[in-house]
């Protein structure tokens, strides 16, 4: 019944450009309009068009002399091309990518045995009891101190539907968050920092080591910045008690195997977004208040992705 709606085949309008001539405005379309001469970055199709309406005819396709800018639209379209637009990948430039990558399951493996065999006890309320403790650690940079330079304007019903705020704001500068959640327990450790060069990381080493008995074997995932294999921090960990810290390095351009990545991710979802704040110092505490509010009911962070891979 469908079927019978549908027009019959008809003869039509022979197309005017060529199947040749088509080919050739895909394959031009995949090049960079730099490498042709024009300032800009990727095409337009208006460019494109005009590009084409103006070289087509004595590359030998004269169909191409009246292109429109709706026609390129169409052909683009019929081969999937988009070469407005920018996808962005990650190559890997680590050698060694794919064995760094199984430690880190590995232990991620670890983590998920020592839950199920109840290995590790809880200490002190908040952290785990001798054995071993993993920590999932980076840093988060950057963080703005934004002030609004008018009041927010609540909600209204019938009204406005949504907060509104002034367009302009005032920079107080930025800090950094350091931070690492234990694997076993869910327990977030945290400093807040104007840098995080190698003495602030050592003093969160500091805070990770006064926080677990001297017989817990601290266990720590993080990438190879350059604080965290400095002369400063490999002396400091030098003069620690043997078996006392262990790193573990994500492969470079790894960090999204490091767990803490989803922490942050969720901090800038649900407290950094939109934040205004009147100054680094107000920042620096409704950062710290919101670690102690999911210190108050921790979340077991797990990892699934190719664990069952993990030698």
């Amino acid at each position: 019944m469908i079927e019978a709606l549908d027009d019959r085949p008809r003869s039509g309008r022979d197309p005017t450009i060529t199947p040749e001539a088509r080919t050739w405005l895909v394959a031009l379309a995949c090049r960079k309009p730099k490498d042709l001469g024009y300032p800009h970055e990727l095409w337009t199709t208006r460019l494109l068009a005009a590009h084409a309406r103006d070289q087509g005819p004595a590359e030998g396709h004269p169909s191409l002399g009246k292109l429109a800018q709706g026609t390129v639209c169409k052909i683009l379209a019929e081969h999937a091309v988009k070469p407005h637009k920018v996808r962005y990948y990650l190559e890997r430039r680590d050698p060694q990518f794919e064995p760094k990558m199984a430690e880190i399951l590995c232990v991620y493996r670890d983590v998920a045995l020592l839950r199920e065999h109840g290995a590790s006890a809880v200490y002190g309320g908040e952290v785990s009891d001798g054995g071993v403790a993993i920590i999932s650690y980076d840093e988060k940079p950057g963080i703005q101190a934004l002030a609004t330079t008018a009041p927010d304007l609540p909600p209204l019903p019938g009204k406005s539907p949504t907060t509104m705020r002034d367009h302009e704001y005032k920079r107080h500068g930025t800090l950094t968050l350091m931070a690492g959640i234990d694997l076993l327990t869910g327990h977030v450790h945290a400093l807040v920092k104007e840098r995080h060069r190698s003495r602030e990381f050592i003093e969160f080493l500091k805070l990770v080591d006064a926080a677990y008995p001297a017989d817990t074997a601290i266990e720590i995932i993080l990438d190879n910045h350059s604080a965290h294999v400095s002369r400063e921090t490999t002396a400091w960990l030098a003069a620690q008690p043997p078996g006392r810290f262990a790193f573990t390095f994500t492969p470079t351009h790894g960090s999204w195997l490091n767990l803490i990545e989803g922490f942050f991710s969720k901090l800038a979802r649900s407290m950094l977004r939109h934040i205004r704040v009147s100054s680094k110092q107000e920042l620096k505490e409704r950062l710290i208040a919101f670690i102690d509010d999911v210190n108050r009911q921790p979340i077991l962070h797990t990892w699934s992705f190719k664990i069952a891979q993990a030698a």
